[in-house]
C-alpha cells in the first residue's frame, strides 16, 4: 500500500469484495490509497474503516474483488513457540518474508495514539515498511496476525491477533465509514458531518450513563416512540445486570433524513454473583425530535 506523499505499509487481502486489512498508521489521514500487487498491478483502493483506537484498517479495492483471500484463524489457538512468517515490504523490498516464533502473548502497551492490548510478541523483525503485513502460521498458512510494531534494539516485533479484529473489521466491510455506498464524504455538507458527529456523542453519552447507572439520562435519549412502548421500569430492569459497557468500535453514517450508529461493544454482566463478558454489534437509528437528537430504535446482536 502506497500513499501519494509516497511512504509505504503493507496489507493482504481480506475477503472476496477486494478489502484489504492493514494498519491505520499506514493510510491515517487518507481517503484513497495506491495499492501495488504481488504482481505489479497498481489499483485504487478507498479506506472504508479505520480505528482512532486500535492500529486497523480496512481499504476496498475494487479491482480485487472476487480473487481468493488469505484464510484467517479467527479462533485463538496460538501458543509460544509456534512457528511464523511475517510477510510484507520492509523498506519497500517488496514480498519480503521473515521467520520466527510467537515468543510472548498478550503483551500490552501504547504507541500513540494506538492501544495494543493481548498483542503477539513474534521474534520475526518488524520494520517500516512492514506494517499492516499478515503474521501466517508457518504450520497451516493461515493468517493470525496483523503486523503492527518492532522494537528498537533486538529482533522483536508485535502483532495484533486477527481473533481480537475481525468482528471490526467484518463491521466495516458490512457497512462501509468511508467511500462506501453508505457516505461518500466528498459529497457531505458541513451540517452532514456535523449531524454524524453529534449522533456518535449521543451514542457515547447514552452508554456513558448506564455505566454510572443515571438510567433516567439514558431514558431521555430515547425517542418519544420508542418511549411509549417501553416504560422507564422495563429499560432499567434491562440494564439492571449490566456491570459495564466499553465501546470497541462506532461509526456513523447519513441514511436519509436520519443517521445510523453501528458499534462493537463489550458489556460485561452480572449472572447469579459471576461477571460474564459478552461482544454485542449494535445498530441505532437517530433522529431529529423538537430540534434534539434522539435515539429512535436500535437492536443488538450477540457476537460469538
Amino acid at each position: 500500500i502506497e500513499l501519494y506523499d509516497g511512504s509505504i505499509g503493507s496489507g493482504f487481502l481480506y475477503n472476496e469484495k477486494g478489502d484489504v486489512v492493514t494498519n491505520a498508521h499506514v493510510v491515517a489521514g487518507e481517503d484513497e490509497v495506491l495499492v501495488v500487487t504481488a504482481d505489479s498491478n497498481e489499483l485504487t483502493g478507498k479506506v472504508i474503516g479505520i480505528s482512532q483506537d486500535i492500529d486497523i484498517a480496512l481499504v476496498r479495492v475494487d479491482g480485487l474483488k472476487d480473487k481468493q483471500p488469505l484464510k484467517v484463524l479467527e479462533d485463538k489457538k496460538v501458543e509460544i513457540g509456534d512457528e511464523v512468517l511475517a510477510l510484507g515490504s520492509p523498506l519497500g523490498l517488496d514480498q519480503t518474508v521473515t521467520t520466527g516464533i510467537i515468543s510472548g502473548l498478550d503483551r500490552d502497551f501504547e504507541l500513540g495514539p494506538y492501544r495494543y492490548e493481548g498483542v503477539y510478541q513474534i521474534s520475526a523483525p518488524i520494520a517500516p515498511g512492514n506494517s499492516g503485513g499478515p503474521l501466517v502460521l508457518q504450520e497451516t498458512g493461515e493468517v493470525i496476525g496483523i503486523n503492527s510494531a518492532g522494537a528498537d534494539i533486538g529482533v522483536i516485533g508485535f502483532s495484533i491477533p486477527m481473533s481480537n479484529v475481525v468482528h471490526i473489521l467484518d463491521q466495516w466491510s458490512d457497512s462501509p465509514m468511508l467511500g462506501g455506498s453508505h457516505t461518500d464524504y466528498e459529497n457531505l455538507n458541513r451540517s452532514d458531518i456535523e449531524a454524524e458527529m453529534e449522533a456518535i456523542y449521543v451514542f457515547d453519552y447514552f452508554y456513558s450513563s448506564i455505566n454510572v447507572r443515571d438510567y433516567v439520562t439514558a431514558y431521555s435519549l430515547l425517542g418519544s416512540n420508542w418511549q411509549s412502548n417501553l416504560s422507564y421500569e422495563d429499560f432499567q430492569e434491562g440494564y439492571v445486570h449490566t456491570y459495564s459497557v466499553s465501546i470497541d468500535d462506532r461509526n456513523a453514517y447519513i441514511n436519509g433524513d436520519k443517521i445510523q450508529v453501528t458499534a462493537i461493544i463489550t458489556a460485561e454482566e452480572t449472572n447469579s454473583g459471576h461477571i460474564t463478558i459478552s461482544k454485542y454489534k449494535v445498530n441505532y437509528t437517530l433522529g431529529y425530535e423538537n430540534d434534539q437528537l434522539k435515539i429512535l430504535s436500535g437492536k443488538g446482536e450477540k457476537l460469538n
